[in-house]
């Protein structure tokens, strides 16, 4: 009867293990930059102007709709990012925004930050990630929906700007 018991115990367990769907994946891009807080500050806010130093950006376009603002990412490779700017806090030097449309994931809401460096004259830059991949159920999942197909549209796209943004601001000097 204990077997049984355990057997039944170990189906329901394993059955709600694999019911609960993806799992949120973050990536977590930092780097230290040597200019002032306020210089990298002003470079990440200007919304309209990321692909100054976000290299996969060939053009961006805003558009006000209410209250929000969307901007709209024309890449390099000629694909088409649409976002929303949730947030910008110039106290906290923090922009949060969620891409609603362009790549192999969902609910991906990102943040960027910056706060003071280690040292005198130097910045952190975080450039936080979460998201989830695009397929929502349970497997079989379909190819390039997977988690791997939305880490390395990310990788791809948006992780090359922390070391671009390093390279503008401290050759700027």
């Amino acid at each position: 009867m204990k077997k049984f018991l355990a057997l039944i115990a170990m189906a329901v367990f394993s059955v709600s293990a694999a019911a609960h769907g993806p799992t949120p994946q973050k990536i977590d891009d930092r780097i230290i930059i040597k200019a002032e807080p306020a210089k990298a500050w002003a470079m990440i806010k200007d919304y309209e102007n990321v692909q100054k130093w976000l290299p996969t950006v060939k053009s961006v376009k805003v558009e006000k709709k209410g209250a929000d603002t969307f901007r709209t990412l024309t890449l390099k490779n000629g694909g088409k990012i649409k976002e929303r700017i949730k947030s910008i806090d110039d106290a906290n030097m923090k922009i949060k925004f969620e891409v609603l449309e362009g790549g192999p994931f969902s609910n991906y809401n990102p943040y960027i930050s910056v706060k003071k460096g280690p040292n005198a004259g130097e910045s952190e830059v975080r450039f936080f990630h979460r998201f989830y991949r695009q397929f929502p159920n349970n497997p079989p999942i379909p190819e390039g929906q997977d988690e791997a197909a939305a880490i390395q549209f990310i990788t791809d796209i948006y992780l090359p700007g922390n070391e671009n943004l390093k390279k503008l601001l401290e050759s700027s000097k």
